[in-house]
């Protein structure tokens, strides 16, 4: 006890002399001023430290620091002249927003720097070459540019980290000098090109991760022969192509193999036999052919196996794994025979769905219910469908057939009201049990989900419910919660009557934030297939909605044909894994729906609709039965009457409001000339504010326009019905007196004409801008023609009818000319309104109109957008009457890239000019039927989709159909003072 005792007493001595010693040691005054220069750099404000002593004390920051941000600054031990040095600097999960400190060279004895979770911007100083630092992180910020080759000069560097960033351009060859490099951490940034021969020098590596990257070339073997110690190789959405390299046997010392998502061609098995100390195997999505090597089975530390995705055939080894293997994913293969009894290992999580196993019916082992472990067997059997779905029933015929679905994933049950009527969504978020190999029946309503994988990183294996929620957020209720995945989930209904339906997929991203902070780094992306069709490739939850926190729905219209619909969601291993925190990555669906095209879900209807103006109607029947009413009443000149009635109506409860003619006078300030905004046939328009604070635009309509009382109606009848964010807002009407109003959401920053073609108070719009313009536009005339379930022909598309929000996002507006698309004929014939060089030939000559119309507008418009002219007023020198007889000339001599606006620059990227301008001219094809459907538009232009070659045009083009028509009204115009923008009947 006295020897302890007094051991003890010694090394508090010691350790007080050492404080002591601390104590009277000074930072020298150049790295106190370097200190400094740096934390204002990195974007530290009113930053307070001592450095009077070591170590140094950070008293004071503003703002105040996360609670979990580390800050540290460390000085070496005293020298003898009684001074200490700065030795590792620490601002860990900070929010800096600043640049990185090319002042670090003004610390010589610095050997650590860990600027880790901020948001930092710019790039890596060149300076930094000069340093000795032996450590680097700068793991998820917000820095770009390419890699600096200076930072091969610093030889000394043990660890590299720059995951989660936009770096770009190639891997320098200089990092090949670093012979002392142990962790190389490029995950996650925009790299390409081939890796460096160089770096085969890096013969201590111990760690190398590159995911989600956009490398070419195949895998290289020159890297692995040399890299004898490496501990950890990931290479998981690389861009680089198989086969894995035979050599790999080579990396005995690895305990960590992650390979995923590589294209190239079929390969056996590599020969893993000799990795002794393998823990985490994963090669899922490499084109792995053959049999399950049963040597895998010997691995004892081995806790994690995922071969999905291949194309494995043969039986499961019958082999008692040597240790404890927790997960072991085999979905999506090709494997057949019985399943051994001994892959059932308690405590384990088994995914064994998509394959080919014999069906031994409800009583073998693996149906069993008193199973101590997670087992999915999701169509994991060869059989019928419903033996494919149900494999521990025996269950034959479906007792009846449904035509509706909603679920609430990862929530409650929840009441929604859509359409007026009060849907039920069925909550999945309290089901018990691990959810990395989930196999869920609800057999009274036919339905169920299927969910594989293990969130990499999160330092969880228990893996239960994969579910989120953000409570707090201002999201409807429905977008609060979500299932998430870390590979493959799939949603799916049996027993389903065969049909068309619509399946409508809700989002929002709940994970991640929209400030400047690290937590809105993050990058989600996963693939979507309905009926095993893939509809969406890296789909972006936030760049489709230009935010998280967001909702956002989908629409995909689908034929059911044997009672079955299956929807899944994969993660094909882009995006970021581990911002804010560890695991979060992967497909994340707040709910879903599918509703027959035939049968509504509900045969009840409501008494509460009343068909009256000025209401907003969430029941698109009552929509159209809304229109085809008021049209009877308008030509019976009732339409006085019917604002009589609307006065002694008492008003209802809707999505769209009315107002009061004092409201409106109160918001525009008695339609005071300042907030004048615009002027149009229909009448003038002005910005307004509600008393609520709401920016509004408000439409008013010009006494002397008989037109305008029509586009009204058809404005309240259609637009009142349609939600989409590249929609414009309808928020109500006024109906007063002889007064008609439409109030719409303001657009800050008002038409995409405006924006492109006034000379005054011009915006400037960069190329990424106008390419994100014409997706969005693609997008919401998609949603009119396809994903509605009213389908609209607007008829008007223009630059004018265009507006722009705060971030210049595009919201089609004007339903004035909209008329409902009569899908089972090819076309209908009608009076021609719209605005001459933006129609269709077939509509301007002939007046048949059909969706394919729109398509055509679109085109031009976006010709308009790349070039920054306006098609009806250019008039080139060599004989083209219009903006797109130019672009037509210039794609058949080859210099279609000169349409672009020179006012861009060398900031276009010619790529991406070329692809849009070829899909615009696709669009603004002769024949209707050589035209793309919008949501084509949207696939080719997000690249899910190849641009289909041209259809050959005539080499003269004076007999063009196109600009046959616009040569006639030009002559039309010459010879009388008509107006070229023409409206419906």
């Amino acid at each position: 006890m006295v020897p302890r005792t007094l051991f003890a007493l010694v090394l508090f001595t010691l350790s007080c002399f050492r404080w002591l010693e601390y104590a009277e040691c000074k930072l020298p005054q150049e790295e106190v001023d370097a200190l400094k220069e740096i934390i204002s750099t990195l974007g530290g404000t009113s930053w307070e430290f001592d450095s009077d002593y070591c170590p140094i004390k950070i008293l004071r920051s503003t703002p105040v620091p996360p609670k979990e941000s580390e800050r540290r600054i460390e000085c070496d031990y005293c020298a003898e002249n009684n001074t200490c040095h700065v030795v590792l600097i620490e601002f860990k999960s900070v929010n800096l927003t600043g640049m990185l400190p090319p002042q670090l060279v003004k610390l010589p004895y610095l050997k650590k720097v860990d600027f880790s979770l901020n948001y930092l911007s710019g790039t890596i100083p060149k300076e930094w070459g000069s340093t000795r630092l032996t450590s680097i992180s700068l793991f998820f910020n917000h820095l770009s540019g390419e890699i600096p080759i200076e930072l091969g000069r610093i030889t000394t560097l043990t660890y590299l980290n720059l995951e989660g960033n936009q770096f770009s351009g190639v891997v320098p060859h200089e990092l090949g000098s670093l012979i002392h490099l142990e962790n190389l951490i490029l995950t996650s940034n925009k790299l390409s090109g081939n890796l460096p021969v160089t770096l085969a020098k890096l013969q201590n590596l111990r760690d190398f991760r590159i995911s989600d990257n956009n490398f070419n070339g195949e895998i290289p073997s020159f890297l692995i022969q040399n890299w004898k110690l490496l501990q950890r190789l990931e290479m998981i959405a690389t861009g680089l192509e198989g086969p894995i390299p035979s050599n790999i046997y080579l990396l005995s010392n690895l305990t960590q193999l992650k390979i995923s998502d590589i294209n190239g061609p079929s390969q056996d098995f590599p020969n893993l036999r000799s990795m002794k100390r393998i823990e985490t195997l994963i090669l899922r999505n490499c084109h792995i052919t053959g049999e399950l090597p049963s040597y895998l089975w010997d691995k004892q530390f081995l806790i994690m196996l995922d071969v999905s995705f291949n194309k494995l055939v043969g039986k499961i080894p019958d082999a008692k794994h040597a240790g404890h293997l927790r997960f072991l994913f085999l979905t999506h293969n090709m494997l057949s025979g019985n399943i051994p009894n001994s892959v059932l290992m308690d405590g384990s999580s088994v995914d064994l769905s998509y394959n080919n196993f014999t069906w031994q019916g409800p009583d073998q082992h693996a149906c069993r219910d008193d199973l101590n472990l997670n087992i999915n067997l999701f169509r994991s059997f060869f059989g019928t469908k419903l033996r494919q779905i149900l494999p521990c029933l025996n269950f034959s015929n479906c007792p009846a057939y449904s035509h509706c679905f909603h679920v609430n994933c990862g929530g409650k049950n929840l009441n929604v009201m859509e359409s007026g009527e009060n849907v039920l969504y069925e909550g999945d978020g309290d089901l018990l049990g691990s959810d990395a190999a989930k196999y869920f029946i609800n057999y009274k309503n036919h339905w169920g989900f299927s969910s594989t994988g293990d969130f990499m990183d999160d330092g969880n294996y228990l893996n239960a419910r994969y579910t989120r929620a953000l409570p707090s957020s201002n999201l409807p209720e429905l977008y609060k919660t979500a299932r998430v995945t870390p590979l493959s989930l799939t949603y799916f209904l049996y027993c389903l009557e065969n049909g068309k339906y619509t399946v409508k997929l809700h989002f929002a991203e709940i994970q991640f934030t929209n400030d400047k902070t690290y937590a809105s780094l993050g990058k989600r992306l996963f693939d979507i297939y309905v009926q095993e069709k893939l509809v969406w490739k890296d789909f972006n939850i936030e760049d489709e909605i230009h935010g998280a926190e967001k909702p956002l729905t989908f629409s995909y219209n689908v034929s059911v044909t044997d009672n079955f619909l299956e929807i899944r969601f994969y993660w094909a291993g882009k995006g970021t894994t581990r911002v804010p925190v560890g695991g979060v990555y992967g497909p994340l669906i707040s709910a879903l729906s599918i509703v027959s095209h035939s049968k509504p879900c509900s045969e009840h209807k409501s008494a509460r609709h009343t068909i009256i103006v000025g209401v907003g109607f969430g029941i698109t029947a009552l929509c159209f039965v809304f229109i085809i009413v008021i049209g009877i009443f308008w030509w019976k000149n009732c339409f006085k009457g019917i604002i009589r009635r609307i006065k002694g109506t008492e008003r209802q409860d809707s999505q769209m409001g009315t107002f009061t003619l004092e409201q409106i006078r109160e918001a525009t300030e008695d339609f005071s000339p300042a907030n004048k905004i615009g002027e149009g046939g229909f009448g003038s328009v002005y910005k307004g504010q509600l008393s609520d604070g709401t920016l509004v635009a408000v439409k008013q309509l010009s006494s002397k326009s008989r037109q305008g009382n029509r586009e009204f109606l058809n404005e309240i009848g259609l637009i009142s019905c349609l939600q989409h964010p590249n929609l414009v807002k309808l928020h109500g009407c006024c109906i007063e007196g002889d007064q008609l109003m439409l109030v719409y959401e303001y657009m800050e920053n008002n038409s995409l004409a405006h924006a492109l073609f006034s000379s005054k108070d011009q915006l400037k719009l960069d190329w990424p801008t106008r390419l994100r313009i014409c997706i969005g536009m693609a997008k919401g005339l998609a949603f009119l023609h396809e994903e509605s379930r009213l389908k609209i022909v607007h008829r008007d598309i223009k630059a004018s009818n265009v507006l722009l929000d705060g971030n210049l996002n595009p919201k089609i507006s004007d339903f004035g000319l909209a008329r409902l698309d009569e899908e089972e004929k090819s076309h209908i014939t009608t009076r021609i309104a719209g605005t001459i060089g933006y129609m269709a030939p077939e509509y301007a000559l002939w007046g048949h109109l059909s969706y394919k119309a729109d398509v055509y507008s679109y085109g031009v418009v976006v010709l308009e957008i790349v070039s920054g002219k306006c098609n009806q007023n250019y008039m080139p020198s060599d004989n083209c009457v219009c903006l797109l007889d130019k672009a037509c000339h210039l794609q058949r001599t080859g210099n279609l890239i000169e349409l672009v606006d020179e006012r861009l620059g060398s900031e276009v990227n010619p790529t991406e000019a070329i692809i849009l301008m070829n899909v615009a001219l696709l669009c603004t094809q002769v024949s209707p039927s050589h035209r793309p459907t919008m949501s084509e538009v949207v696939n080719m232009l997000k690249g899910r989709a190849s641009i289909p070659d041209a259809i050959p045009q005539p080499n003269d083009f004076s007999e063009d159909l196109r600009f046959k028509s616009i040569r006639d009204i030009y002559q039309q115009r010459e010879n009388s003072t008509g107006v070229l923008t023409l409206n419906s009947p």
